[in-house]
């Protein structure tokens, strides 16, 4: 059975020629770039080459540039090392409802610290409006930090307006970009970013690897403590094949960025128009258009959402219901439930999202069997019995 992968969000293939970049640097030139001997001087260039690569992505020097261990790690640096840095101004931080769970978990233990966090909530669409963040700015904010694009929903937010509303009120600007970069233009002047995370494996690079970027002036400090690494700011032998492939990646996905976008998006639209128009009781969830490119997530009424998955793989399609950082719970996402989902229809959500490799007819496929799987399911579900009933009286 071939298999089509849905779940790019998730996490990404590797491609070939990343993995070729990286081989070198596990078997050959694996050096410390931190030695000062000239055998880990080409792990120290291509560190370098990464570095530059990865800064030019986003309008950004390369010292502005520091490698982590991914997205997690560098959300909880930008919003810990700050809190920590800026407390004799204030306590108080502002984010979304809709945060990635590594800025909302952490922004959960700065609570316990004694900050206090303004959780600003979004519009039906999942969209962060500039006015509520400017009306929830105190004199003791010290951070704002609002996702890029939301990893469930693609909704992507208005974050060069978001920046400067904080920037206006002498307020640091943070944004999680893990789903954003390399799959949409940033560029961190222009949209008032002063930290922005990343992740390799979004963008078919591997795992384990991420960036942070700090404007120049901002002043936080080291959030691992051990080692002069990255300029003093993160301790830890540098992960060079991680870094040369998150790089190779990065080089690619810029690279092609134009005609990868109108490809994704083609395909992105019509997965969206035929599930809306073939299966009842179906809604799109985020925003219609401004949103990731290779991302659709849909709700279905009288459906539970793992049943719905279940069939999907048993017809070798790879799709989740929301974020792979919470598929082992019961829980319904809080996304959902943040745009004004009832419990009963966030329960039913499907999250698809697509790559460049994905062609017309996997999305096909995988729409004709989805229309199929509902049909399964909801003449299973009593709920759906008891709904048609009604209507028919």
């Amino acid at each position: 059975m071939k298999t089509i992968y849905l779940d790019n969000a998730a996490t990404t293939q590797v491609y070939p020629e990343v993995v070729e970049a990286m081989m070198p640097f596990f078997t050959e030139h694996y050096g410390n770039p931190s030695s000062i001997y000239s055998f880990a001087g080409e792990a120290g260039k291509a560190v370098d080459k990464s570095r530059e690569t990865i800064a030019s992505v986003i309008g950004a020097d390369p010292s502005e540039i520091y490698f982590t261990g991914g997205g997690s790690e560098s959300d909880n640096w930008a919003l810990k090392a700050t809190a920590e840095a800026y407390s004799g101004k204030g306590k108080h931080i502002i984010t979304s409802k809709i945060e990635h769970h590594a800025v909302l978990h952490t922004c959960e233990w700065l609570e316990k610290q004694g900050f206090e966090v303004t959780y600003l909530d979004v519009d039906e669409n999942g969209v962060v409006s500039p006015d509520a963040l400017k009306a929830a700015i105190r004199p003791d904010t010290i951070l704002v930090s609002i996702m890029m694009a939301n990893n469930e929903i693609g909704t992507i937010e208005p974050i060069a307006e978001l920046g400067k509303v904080a920037h206006e009120a002498g307020v640091l600007f943070h944004t999680d970009a893990v789903q954003a970069f390399c799959h949409i233009p940033i560029n961190v002047d222009e949209m008032n970013i002063d930290m922005l995370s990343a992740s390799g494996h979004k963008h078919n690079g591997p795992k384990g690897i991420g960036i942070m970027y700090i404007r120049k002036g901002v002043k936080i400090r080291s959030f691992i403590h051990g080692g002069a690494q990255e300029r003093n700011r993160r301790a830890g032998t540098h992960n060079v094949p991680g870094i040369v492939g998150m790089g190779k990646a990065a080089e690619l996905a810029v690279s092609d960025m134009e005609r990868r976008i109108k490809y994704e998006t083609e395909l992105r639209d019509h997965l969206i128009e035929r599930v809306l128009a073939e299966i009842p009781y179906s809604r799109l969830n985020g925003h219609r258009t401004d949103r990731l490119p290779n991302n659709a997530n849909f709700c279905f009424r009288f459906i539970e959402g793992e049943s719905m998955l279940i069939l999907l793989d048993q017809n070798g399609i790879c799709a989740s219901s929301g974020s792979a950082c919470t598929s082992g719970s019961l829980d319904p996402s809080h996304v959902l439930l943040a745009i004004g989902l009832p419990h009963e229809i966030a329960h039913g959500s499907l999250r698809l999202t697509l790559s460049e490799k994905t062609t017309m007819e996997d999305i096909d496929f995988t729409v004709d069997k989805l229309v199929g799987i509902i049909e399964r399911l909801r003449g299973m579900s009593p709920l759906y019995a008891d709904f048609t009933a009604s209507n028919k009286k």
